[in-house]
């Protein structure tokens, strides 16, 4: 019987402290922390105790100093006489973190954790559960498919992948799908919405509860480079216009031909966090022609971080303000979103009363959390059960 309590502990994700005979056969096994989903084993990695504290443990015998570097906030770990550095974090907020083990001055990888590529990266994570986010878990629902394809570049010249989430009962249907053009943030690519974003369960979950319709995401590299040294990023609308060609004129193009999706706009949406949140405002807000449906995560080009100052809204999409009417009627959705603890909050808040105040039909919501993935997961949730409706 003790054997078969500590199994189940384990299979769920517990770790058990102790085990206390309560007679009659009963045992009670007493809960000391939970395992990660983001540890590579279970046996292993940080530990997930009380109040969202993490421990994180590491071997390094002839290590002078070890740090844990948790998104900028550095914990200095103590070693032990067996060679074992430990220490035990602040109380984390609910999400994913990412971090790094500093080991005598370098910055790597923890073995023992997953690793995602962001912060221009390939990087640790750790990811701290928050309750009633079901949503963002693999549930008892049908379920899609996430698969990477190539589609030649126009703008690089150059074979290039894409992440796609097609609903369940794709393969097997012949119905055609609206479809969600989703980018990523700074530091990341394509594999952050599918991976980080988890994107694949949210949408599953939401299609099962019909609180969204059935519809295809297309998660693209942002980070292209043209063969005449133009760069995808960039807080401007020039600073746009590589990544603007690159998905008008070859993603969208291969994505219409390859896949099963309506090709009017209206069935078109383009959404994005952080950078790829401006990359959604000025592509999305100023091709209406193309998309009908646009989301903005946590973008800073409002204000928040540095060189953005002064955003004027007529001049960055013009007709906003002067002929509100018309930019109204060319949107189905205009949504945008942040975190109450992201710098970029009040510019957010400010630059949402400024479009209301001229008439703009814009909806606005803010979740607990920094510039991080569980806001991201919440604003895309939110974002997908507004689409396609009629």
């Amino acid at each position: 019987m003790l054997v078969a309590a500590l199994a189940t502990v384990c299979c769920t994700g517990m770790t058990a402290q102790g085990v206390q005979d309560l007679g009659d056969g009963k045992i009670m096994v007493k809960i000391d922390h939970r395992v990660p989903v983001t540890n590579v084993n279970l046996r292993q990695g940080p530990k997930l105790l009380t109040n969202n504290r993490v421990e994180f443990t590491v071997r390094a015998p002839e290590a002078q100093k070890v740090q844990v570097d948790i998104c900028g906030t550095k914990y200095d770990m103590v070693k032990g006489d067996n060679g074992i550095w430990k220490v035990t974090t602040s109380p984390l907020v609910a999400g994913f973190h990412y971090y790094s083990l500093i080991i005598d001055g370098v910055s790597v990888a923890d073995p023992a954790s997953q690793t995602f590529y962001g912060c221009s990266r390939w990087s640790s994570a750790i990811e701290i559960p928050e309750n009633g986010m079901e949503d963002f878990e693999v549930q008892n629902v049908k379920h899609g498919q996430v698969r990477t394809v190539y589609y030649f570049s126009k703008v690089e010249k150059a074979w290039r992948p894409l992440m796609v989430y097609t609903p369940a009962g794709y393969d097997e249907g012949k119905e055609n799908y609206p479809v969600v053009y989703i980018q990523h943030g700074g530091g990341e690519d394509h594999r952050g919405w599918m991976e980080q974003g988890r994107t694949a369960q949210i949408m599953d979950n939401l299609i099962a509860q019909e609180k969204a319709v059935p519809m295809i995401v297309v998660s693209a590299n942002s980070n292209v480079h043209a063969v005449n040294g133009g760069f995808g990023g960039g807080y401007s609308w020039q600073g746009m216009q590589t990544f603007r060609s690159e998905l008008l004129e070859s993603v969208i193009p291969f994505v219409e031909k390859t896949f099963r999706v309506k090709k009017e706009r209206k069935s078109r949406a383009m959404c994005g966090l952080s950078m790829g949140g401006g990359q959604s405002f000025y592509i999305g807000l100023r091709d209406p022609e193309v998309f009908a449906n646009v989301g903005v995560f946590s973008t800073g080009m409002f204000g928040g971080i540095s060189g953005a100052s002064n955003f004027d809204l007529e001049k960055e999409v013009p007709g906003m303000l002067t002929d509100t009417k018309t930019f109204n009627k060319q949107f189905d959705v205009f949504f945008i979103s942040c975190g109450e603890q992201d710098p970029r909050i009040e510019y957010t808040r400010n630059i949402v009363k400024t479009m209301r105040d001229n008439g703009v039909e814009v909806k606005f919501n803010s979740y607990p959390g920094d510039h991080e993935w569980q806001v991201w997961r919440k604003s895309l949730h939110e974002f997908a059960q507004y689409l396609f409706k009629e």
